[in-house]
């Protein structure tokens, strides 16, 4: 189980990460792309929340499929 510390550090990493690939494909025009990053980071943080609570998994999730 992660800490809370570990947590904090892992969520700041994925978010500086992928903040900057949608930002860097919104201003190259690449909206498919952003979209793909965009669906990457919740399935990342998804994966991360299972990580730090794996009884969350087992709960039914509401994921950005439908975007």
């Amino acid at each position: 189980m992660m800490t809370s510390q570990q947590l904090a550090e892992e969520l700041k990493r994925i978010a500086t990460a992928q903040v900057s690939d949608i930002t860097r494909a919104v201003k190259e025009g690449q909206k498919s792309i952003a979209l793909n990053e965009v669906r990457d980071m919740a399935r990342r943080i998804g994966l991360l929340a299972d990580a730090f609570d794996p009884k969350s998994a087992t709960e039914p999730s509401q994921g950005v499929e439908a975007a």
